[in-house]
């Protein structure tokens, strides 16, 4: 795979040689066991899989060369480059501007863009609605496109159903940057909706039984459905493909679903589903999936607490969160300095998107093992500060 220029301050020693070694030893990513690092009473499990992956190196890289080259030149990102606020501040502290925020609210007009000026287009991609605003600027956006390889797949997969015929249902989050840009690709060749998860999924399955008044779908489903889109047809045929850095197995439990549900109305079997049910292998991207493999892995150790680094609002690291909740004591922070203490850590719930404080989190006994991942866009510079910030905090404990 292709190594990518990133800078050094992201990078990690510690971190770059337990990797090394794992890739060297399981080259086909079989083991998903997790990594010891042995302090004696302290023990850290590291997730075999976590960290940076292809989609954010290769977005990093282009943004700081773009930056490297083009001094003097206005830069523009037309949002986060990825969920990490570290890599976030860095690009605007050399001087890259934002364009729009998270959730597509403009910072900073398009009027104020001039054709000289460069856009970065973020790894998330973006719709093709501000994609033409740009080129009607004059602005080139190729040279300048940060989207990940693994979003582009799920735009080409619903392009290749919509030509067969098929609508397109989404799993994402309706206000996320990819789901965003994915609805928009989708929508422009075929009728689309998005569900969030497997609440509305059950909600659209009773639209398919035509068990709700066709009306109600477009109240319960606003801004969520492509223009035109007829509830009454749009989901005879159709298929699923979802935001990349979704839970892998709630993606397959709403496709799982929404397949028995056509198959149970129109009385199909599995040699006839393909007659309203779309094909779509699954389109996680490789890192979402070995992360999250990762993480059950890992869960197999028995330890005190689990620690989770990432961005406060990067959906993958989110979904790492929730599956460590399933078994521990979990601790979400996106930096060593919300540890304070061997009493005290500042970190993030997800469910009330709240900072909390927790004091006493590490267990008062001889012997502590703590679990550590981290999110996609988590620079691997973060693991190892988090790592030694604990083994300080727990020689003070002793």
């Amino acid at each position: 795979m292709k190594q990518f220029e990133v800078p050094a301050f992201y990078r990690s020693p510690l971190i770059s040689a337990i990797k090394q070694k794992r890739k060297q030893e399981d080259r086909l990513k079989k083991d998903f066991s997790p990594t010891l690092i042995d302090f004696g009473t302290l023990k850290i499990y590291l997730a075999r899989h976590f960290g940076f992956c292809y989609g954010v190196e290769n977005a990093i890289e282009i943004a700081f060369r773009t930056v490297e080259e083009n001094p003097g030149k206005n830069i523009y990102l037309l949002s986060e480059m990825i969920h990490n606020p570290q890599v976030n501040a860095d690009l605007q502290a050399y001087g890259v501007k934002f364009l729009q925020d998270t959730y597509g609210n403009q910072l900073i007009p398009f009027e104020s863009v001039g054709k000289d000026d460069i856009v970065l287009i973020p790894a998330f991609g973006t719709t093709l609605d501000i994609e033409q605003v740009l080129r009607d600027k004059g602005i080139t956006i190729e040279k300048y496109n940060t989207t990940c390889p693994f979003v582009e797949k799920v735009w080409n997969r619903s392009e290749q159903i919509a030509r067969k015929g098929y609508s397109i249902v989404i799993h994402g989050k309706p206000r996320h940057e990819e789901t965003r840009a994915t609805f928009s690709h989708a929508s422009a060749h075929a009728p689309s909706v998005v569900v969030n998860d497997m609440t509305e999924a059950v909600e659209l399955a009773a639209y398919i039984r035509k068990q709700k008044p066709a009306e109600q779908f477009y109240d319960e489903f606003k801004g969520r459905h492509s223009h035109g889109f007829d509830i009454n047809k749009d989901l005879d045929r159709f298929g699923v493909v979802n935001q990349t850095t979704q839970l892998a197995s709630d993606t397959q439990a709403i496709a799982d679903y929404l397949k028995q549900v056509v198959m149970e109305h129109y009385g199909l079997d599995n040699t006839t589903i393909a007659e309203r049910f779309a094909d779509t292998r699954d389109t996680l991207c490789y890192a979402t999936s070995d992360n999250q493999t990762a993480v059950i892995g890992m869960l197999e150790t028995p330890a005190d607490l689990a620690i989770v680094i990432g961005g406060y609002n990067s959906s993958n690291t989110t979904h790492l969160v929730e599956l460590c909740e399933t078994k521990l004591p979990t601790f979400f922070i996106d930096h060593e300095d919300r540890i304070l203490s061997a009493s005290e850590i500042h970190h993030f719930n997800y469910h009330t998107k709240e900072e909390l404080v927790s004091l006493d989190f590490l267990p008062k006994k001889e012997n502590i093992t703590i679990l550590i991942t981290s999110g996609a866009s988590c620079p691997d510079a973060r693991v190892e500060g988090v790592i030694e910030k604990i083994k300080i905090l727990c020689k003070l404990n002793d």
